[in-house]
């Protein structure tokens, strides 16, 4: 009998060491994004945890049946310190996916987030706490308990593939996931692209900034002409 609907998968071998994900916490998921060609993040989630605070660690990925959590309290109960369980719940809003109690749960074993490409509920619970909860939209309705879900399998989040074990970055922005294979390179350009931001303020504070790329730009748009 298939096991397709209800597979565990293991967590990718090796994990993405410890001070590279420690690094991101410090990179805006704008800059992030910028240094994945502006084609890669997570599209229409709102960060509902207090002051919109960032997040950073690894993916424990689900693909759940919209409107039951089955396999969510499973990833949960799977899942340890660092890091985010991220939930293909194909964008339906009728069922929330999580709540309080989850949160509750989740945050005891150090878990950092939810990303829920979904609804979730106890809105206000999660507006007065640190929890970190990045979901489509909320839902009073509870959830189901019965499957199919799979985890640590690829998801498909706002229009980006996640995999279990990359690295996710949410803050008031929204949400990118960086790559397992890529994370070191793509950590050492943001790092770079924050340290040109910053030269740039310097400038801009200066009144020394410049943008001669402009008028070149639209010189080479136009042939030159005037």
């Amino acid at each position: 009998m298939s096991s397709f609907g209800f597979r565990i998968l293991p967590q990718p071998e090796p994990r993405v060491a410890d001070d590279i994900v420690a690094g991101f916490a410090d990179i805006g998921t704008a800059q992030i994004s910028d240094c994945m060609g502006r084609l890669y993040g997570a599209q229409g989630l709102d960060a509902l945890h207090r002051n919109a605070a960032r997040i950073v660690g690894r993916a424990v990925t689900v693909k759940t049946r919209p409107g039951d959590n089955l396999m969510i309290h499973k990833a949960i109960a799977l899942a340890g310190p660092g890091d985010v369980i991220v939930v293909d719940g194909a964008g339906q809003l009728t069922n929330a996916l999580v709540g309080e109690l989850m949160a509750m749960d989740a945050q005891s074993r150090g878990i950092v987030a939810f990303v829920i490409d979904g609804a979730v509920r106890d809105l206000d619970v999660f507006q007065q706490g640190d929890f970190g909860c990045f979901a489509r939209g909320v839902s009073h309705k509870g959830p189901y308990k019965d499957g199919p879900g799979e985890i640590n399998v690829p998801v498909s989040i706002g229009g980006q593939v996640i995999c279990a074990g990359d690295v996710i970055i949410g803050d008031a922005d929204g949400v990118v996931a960086v790559p397992l294979a890529l994370a070191a390179d793509v950590l050492a350009a943001a790092r770079k692209k924050e340290s040109d931001e910053q030269l740039t303020k310097e400038k801009l504070r200066a009144g020394t900034y410049t943008k001669p790329w402009v008028d070149r730009t639209i010189a080479e748009k136009t042939g030159g002409a005037k």
